[in-house]
């Protein structure tokens, strides 16, 4: 696997028709990804259909059932993580396999990153690892170009507030926002080093 998604970015970047796109910023196809083995029924009921909507969860179902499922990591990644409140089972999953196998990962959860870095064995495990969406959104403007990203993200305007202030209609440079917030988060992860689609790590 050349890239694992969290639930979240799977669901914002699916909705804006971007995981092949993503993907190939990696260098990858979609088969060659990664994703939780709940996601399907994740996105069949409860919290995610409440806020994406009924018709955009079902399309993504058959999308999710095309990725592999994340393999299952060792305890000894996955048991450093268990007492880390802000992690949940999923994102800790992911983590530990990122981890292990030295692989780039891409999550929307800042609050489970910001514990990570506070578990010192995956500092140096997931150096230049660590993807976040803001990162993949000036990789996007990067590769087809703001306006086509702006419009591509358009339905995230309603559930993400980073995509609503960068692309909003009144922005007319959403480069420069981004670039703000990448390397605030940048500097609120640290000691985690952050993929950098502009420095290569």
């Amino acid at each position: 696997m050349k890239l694992l998604f969290d639930t979240d970015a799977f669901c914002k970047f699916g909705i804006a028709s971007l995981l092949e796109s993503v993907a190939h910023i990696f260098g990858a196809k979609l088969q060659e990804c990664g994703r939780l083995p709940a996601l399907p029924f994740m996105l069949r009921r409860g919290s995610l259909r409440k806020l994406y909507g009924g018709s955009a969860c079902d399309a993504l179902i058959p999308v999710a059932n095309a990725i592999p499922i994340v393999p299952q990591p060792s305890v000894t990644w996955l048991e450093k993580l268990t007492a880390v409140e802000a992690i949940d089972p999923g994102e800790a999953q992911i983590f530990a396999v990122a981890a292990e196998q030295g692989q780039p990962f891409l999550s929307g959860d800042k609050r489970a990153l910001n514990a990570l870095k506070g578990v010192d064995d995956f500092i140096p495990a997931l150096n230049g690892r660590v993807v976040v969406m803001e990162a993949v959104l000036l990789a996007l403007c990067d590769r087809i170009g703001p306006e086509e990203t702006r419009q591509r993200v358009a339905p995230l305007i309603a559930v993400d507030r980073t995509v609503a202030v960068c692309f909003s209609s009144g922005n007319p440079n959403p480069l420069e926002a981004l670039i703000s917030y990448f390397e605030d988060i940048k500097t609120k992860l640290a000691p985690l080093q952050l993929w950098n689609p502009r420095g290569g790590g």
